[in-house]
């Protein structure tokens, strides 16, 4: 398609050659090519959508791990912070485990649903259960 639309442009003078340099009429191809690369990033992320809504449902760990690869391959990374500490900015808490240990007040002890981030961009915060210092 691409290829298409570049060849029309350059024949757009009825000849098989390009325009001259100093022609400034490079609008058309210009929203061309920003029209295809909105439709392909708007594609791209219906795809990531679909894909963790495949997740989410899928009863195969074969399948998750398969889905997590290849959406791994294009930037898209799923977020399991077990061990770190809680950030509500970053993880949404889904419940506390009471410890008698102050060191792990605060830290994420499980993730209970993966989150996923588009390189830096979060997609879907993980649900998180969170150690909590026990009331003495």
């Amino acid at each position: 398609m691409r290829f298409t639309v570049v060849m029309a442009w350059f024949r757009k003078d009825g000849t098989d050659r390009g325009s001259a340099a100093s022609d400034t009429d490079v609008h058309p191809l210009q929203q061309v090519a920003a029209s295809d690369l909105e439709r392909a990033l708007a594609d791209r992320q219906a795809l990531i959508q679909m894909c963790l809504y495949a997740l989410d449902r899928a009863r195969s760990g074969g399948v998750v791990e398969r889905l997590e690869e290849g959406l791994a391959a294009i930037g898209v990374k799923a977020l399991r912070p077990d061990g770190e500490r809680f950030d509500p900015a970053r993880h949404e808490a889904g419940g506390a485990v009471p410890t008698d240990d102050p060191a792990l007040d605060g830290i994420v002890a499980e993730t209970e649903v993966t989150g996923f981030a588009d390189h830096d961009r979060l997609l879907r915060a993980p649900i998180v259960t969170v150690y909590a210092k026990r009331n003495s």
